[in-house]
């Protein structure tokens, strides 16, 4: 059951409409003024608080997603396990849930959620959150901040801390470890002492969960500037392993020559990838995938060469090896299964012993050049010694200037006019 509640009035919060988006606020002030109860909840509060721009601004409601939709033509029903309503405003999108029932709903066998639809109210709604920090109210009715379960004070207090039973919650949905090392990673946060106790009791739990779903947390925890952080919460709390077991096994091994090694390519990897979002820049999944899962495909590789196995028939079966392995964990979609292939394959390219000027144009020619060199440097600056080929390659740009390259139709870099070649 919910503690006593705590209202604190506008006079004794920060939070301010003057910080929310005019969409919230529409949303908001048309669910009140159609006579339902209209709520901010969750990180958007979480955030103000500590001072921070919010991502998103979530509403919860009494209304029904059916009584959503007939107040908002721009509005889409989504999801089967739990069913949400997004008002659509260009490209902003204010997702609304209406108060859950404090009950399971339908189970699997693991004891796992997967349908809840019974609606409830708020007091039933703040024990189906997941975590004391995301369970604020913010209600429009009066401008108040509700809080149910002592939110504010483990804000303040920088603590993570799961509501009600740690195991129980982490049994109805175990991608609750992940969000709440995400959290810890994310807000420079602490977990709560039985919050923290019970992963050890339940990651293994996170087998059972759908590969697809571990492959959106993932993209979470890697891609929202928080990446190296996260990887270091994942391997103190023991979940790494149970999303990337080869790699794992691996960067256990401190007996082998390339344990630091590879453990220093990742972390580069991670950290270059928080500071090209910083930045604005340009990042995506799969080179990172092509970094956690290298040390799994350079040793099959290495394995495969060493029984005389031709290169070519060697790198691609050790390449489908590891989709099949890492399949079994977390669901890599094919665009990014491309191009952690391309990659790899790029490396073989760009290693061959005395290119011609022919050799070095095509490979300058190809669309994942750039991601090849950069995973190659990289590779130098873990500690391969492969200095002379980053120098090879790095002068190869200055002699052949993209723009002078003749490019194959079907490897040509967006917004460069492909030539056509000659007919033979």
């Amino acid at each position: 059951m919910p503690k006593s509640v705590t209202k604190y009035t506008r006079d004794q919060h920060p939070i301010s409409r003057s910080q929310m988006p005019k969409t919230a606020l529409k949303v908001l002030y048309r669910l009140k003024e159609s006579g339902f109860r209209a709520l901010l909840v969750g990180g958007c509060l979480r955030d103000l608080l500590r001072g921070k721009a919010p991502k998103d601004f979530d509403v919860v409601t009494d209304a029904t997603p059916d009584e959503i939709k007939q107040l908002f033509s721009n509005c889409r029903l989504i999801g089967r396990r739990f069913r949400l309503a997004h008002i659509h405003y260009g490209r902003e999108i204010i997702e609304v849930a209406t108060f859950r029932a404090d009950e399971k709903g339908f189970t699997d066998d693991q004891g796992q959620v997967i349908q809840h639809n019974t609606f409830g109210t708020i007091e039933d709604d703040v024990q189906r959150r997941d975590f004391t920090l995301n369970a604020l109210y913010y209600d429009i009715e009066d401008f108040s901040l509700i809080d149910y379960v002592g939110a504010l004070d483990d804000i303040e207090a920088g603590i993570i801390r799961i509501i009600g039973d740690a195991n129980e919650r982490y049994q109805e949905d175990p991608v609750r470890m992940l969000r709440g090392v995400r959290f810890a990673a994310k807000l420079d946060m602490r977990l709560a002492a039985e919050t923290e106790r019970a992963i050890a009791d339940n990651k293994d739990l996170l087998q059972n969960v759908p590969s697809a779903r571990l492959f959106d947390e993932t993209l979470k925890l890697f891609m929202s500037g928080h990446a190296l952080a996260s990887y270091e919460a994942l391997r103190l709390y023991d979940l790494f392993g149970v999303l990337f077991p080869q790699t794992d096994t691996i960067f256990n091994d401190f007996s082998a020559p390339e344990h630091a090694r590879y453990k220093k390519l990742l972390k580069l990897a991670l950290k270059n990838t928080d500071y090209r979002l910083a930045h604005n820049e340009p990042v995506t999944i799969g080179f990172l995938y092509a970094v956690i899962l290298w040390p799994v495909y350079e040793q099959l590789l290495t394995d495969s060469l060493a029984a005389e196995t031709h290169w070519h028939k060697a790198m691609h079966e050790s390449i489908d090896h590891v989709f099949h392995q890492a399949a079994m964990r977390v669901g890599i979609p094919m665009r990014h299964k491309t191009m952690v292939r391309d990659i790899w394959v790029m490396q073989m390219r760009l290693m061959a012993d005395k290119p011609t000027t022919k050799k070095i144009r095509g490979v300058l020619a190809h669309k994942r050049f750039r991601a090849g060199y950069d995973f190659l440097t990289l590779r130098m600056q873990a500690g391969e010694a492969l200095e002379s080929t980053y120098e090879l390659w790095t002068q190869a740009q200055i002699d052949y200037p993209i723009e002078k390259v003749v490019y194959h139709d079907d490897d040509a870099p967006e917004g460069v006019r492909k030539k056509r070649r000659r007919r033979r």
